[in-house]
């Protein structure tokens, strides 16, 4: 069942295209799989990056938007992804970058399109357990900027994904997210000295 892709919002592709089509755009030095690679670049696959930033002891937390990645190809492969982020501009090119990320991205992804229920991908990013997810959301009509992962979504982890995680292993978010509970360590409050 083909995954049903969300579109990116237009003038965050516009941002990654102009980045790609002019060096002095772009601040910072590309990653050197971009600068080495062989022909056109071209952004696809956009998928909509969101952050839980906290897990509660029901595994239920709210998700924020942060960005939107795309993979960017050349020729056959994706050699580096490209991130935006919403600014009180609008829809703004953030930055490029390459790693492990992407070609586990491209094969949580060509995983996902061989299941039978559709789904609409997305990434769901965990910063306190440094672990980034292939988020499939269950209605592939829902607005891919907002929403939280539901009981019957499923989340693949991305390897690198943390000790006793295995990555690239569909998990329900009802079976996954109270067992990451348990790996989230509570910040302590500091108290002032008496």
């Amino acid at each position: 069942m083909p995954l049903h892709v969300p579109p990116a919002p237009a003038p965050a592709l516009r941002s990654v295209l102009t980045a790609l089509g002019s060096p002095t755009a772009v601040r910072e030095a590309r990653p050197p799989s971009l600068l080495a690679a062989q022909g056109p670049a071209t952004p696809e696959l956009p998928l909509p990056v969101h952050v839980l930033d906290r897990i509660t002891p029901e595994g239920v937390s709210a998700t924020r938007l942060t960005g939107w990645r795309f993979l960017i190809r050349c020729g056959d492969r994706a050699v580096a992804a490209a991130e935006t982020m919403l600014t009180p501009d609008g829809w703004a090119f953030s930055h490029f970058f390459e790693g492990p990320y992407i070609a586990s991205t491209e094969r949580a992804l060509r995983q996902a399109e061989t299941m039978t229920q559709p789904y609409q991908p997305r990434l769901l990013s965990l910063p306190s357990l440094y672990m980034l997810t292939l988020w499939l959301h269950g209605d592939c009509t829902a607005d891919a900027a907002a929403g939280h992962p539901a009981a019957t979504d499923l989340l693949v982890p991305l390897a690198p994904a943390p000790p006793g995680i295995p990555a690239h292993r569909p998990h329900l978010v009802s079976d996954l997210l109270p067992v990451l509970t348990h790996r989230v360590t509570p910040t302590r409050l500091l108290r002032s000295p008496a």
